[in-house]
């Protein structure tokens, strides 16, 4: 069998700031005991703003949880036991808990959450310190420096 490997590096120059969250989303994706499960996605909505949304069908907002500490993003989804009792002819979605985490880049927190059509949005903002933010200098004449006029 041939594996292709791709070098993404050109994409992600182009967004700022993103390129390291994609890179820690997919090592932790890859590194994560659920592998694939649930299905996520990482969206750029501007210079400093991004989006996940993961496929949470079937899941509550009482059995999803969210938490952030430091530069880590957790969310765990507990699935509750039904009481019923069901025969499957075919069983395709998922009813099982899950837990992912999430590298964030510096800099990034987290805005807020939406649970909407099996759709759980995670919005991020990336909120650099004024301290860090590129500022114009002035540029002035030698004598104004040395204190003379």
């Amino acid at each position: 069998m041939n594996m292709r490997t791709y070098d993404l590096t050109p994409l992600y120059r182009s967004a700022i700031g993103f390129d390291r969250l994609a890179q820690m989303a997919e090592h932790a994706a890859a590194n994560n005991g659920n592998s694939g499960y649930p299905p996520y996605n990482i969206e750029l909505l501007g210079e400093n703003r991004y989006r996940i949304t993961m496929a949470v069908a079937g899941f509550s907002m009482e059995e999803l949880e969210i938490s952030s500490e430091g530069e880590k993003l957790l969310v765990k989804g507990n699935k509750a036991e039904s009481q019923t009792e069901r025969k499957y002819l075919y069983q395709g979605i998922a009813e099982r808990g899950f837990e992912r985490t999430f590298q964030l880049a510096d800099y990034v927190t987290v805005l807020g959450a939406s649970l909407e059509n099996g759709l759980l949005n995670i919005d991020l903002v990336r909120e650099i310190p004024e301290a860090l933010k590129p500022r114009k200098i002035e540029i002035t004449t030698s004598r104004l420096l040395d204190g003379q006029s």
